[in-house]
């Protein structure tokens, strides 16, 4: 998650390009080194039209790029967040398709995406938003109590949806500490926390496995995998930290930002 300084201009090649800097993490590994990167792709399109671009998504079944687009300070409630529709080649279908400052939509500052059957799921500060996946029409959402910065979503095999909440305030400062870091998922009478506290280290992006969720926090360098039952163990140490994005391949192999 990019918090500040982001420009204005996007390009899918460039987004796309970041799944390929990474490092590249595989189960039982103490430390993995960097992937060797590729040479730059040339972009397939450039638009003006997005603003604190967050995350990126690819609808398979519609073969376009979703864009949750902030507009502005990642922790204000001020309604004023999009979600973007992009084609593969890089021309923008729909700049703002999900638009905060329509009457009937509400979106502050959208950050995690995930698809679940004809719903598209949104994290939003304290509550997660579901939409239409086809129309981009609003289904309502679920708020969850105590959370502060609701991050990365995931769908998991059990059909589940898990959230990350970075536990992230505004401060003096800038950013500081919330004291709400925490993993969840949502059953039939709402949000459940299956992992709380400071020691998840600003829990960021997360991926689903059988039987558990992997995360990677942006206050550490370690990977960590948790249970339903909320046991954690180390997946992998990176030589850095300040860890955003992760996909686990089908190898069981990660890429991590």
């Amino acid at each position: 998650m990019q918090l500040e300084g982001v420009s204005r201009a996007w390009s899918v090649a460039a987004l796309i390009a970041l799944i390929g800097i990474v490092a590249c993490a595989r189960e039982g590994e103490e430390e993995a080194e960097p992937a060797v990167q590729e040479p730059a792709a040339e972009p397939t399109g450039v638009s003006a039209d997005l603003s604190t671009p967050e995350s990126v998504l690819h609808d398979a079944a519609a073969d376009v790029y979703l864009v949750s687009n902030i507009n502005g300070s990642p922790l204000e409630k001020d309604d004023n967040g999009y979600i973007s529709r992009v084609s593969p080649d890089g021309e923008m279908v729909a700049a703002r398709w999900i638009d905060g400052a329509k009457p009937e939509v509400t979106l502050h500052a959208p950050k995690g995406l995930a698809i679940k059957g004809d719903t598209l799921f949104v994290s939003d500060l304290d509550s997660v938003r579901a939409f239409d996946r086809n129309s981009g029409a609003a289904l309502g959402g679920r708020g969850v109590a105590n959370a502060t910065f609701l991050n990365d979503l995931a769908v998991g095999p059990d059909g589940l949806v898990y959230v990350t909440d970075s536990g992230l305030k505004g401060g003096a400062q800038g950013f500081e500490p919330s004291g709400s870091d925490a993993i969840y998922y949502f059953g039939p009478r709402g949000a459940v926390a299956i992992a709380k506290g400071s020691d998840l280290n600003r829990p960021n992006g997360i991926a689903t496995a059988p039987n558990e969720v992997i995360v990677v926090p942006s206050g550490g360098k370690e990977i960590y995998r948790i249970d339903k039952a909320g046991k954690r163990t180390t997946f992998a140490t990176l030589p850095a930290g300040q860890l955003d994005g992760v996909v686990r391949l089908e190898d069981g192999a990660l890429l991590v930002s």
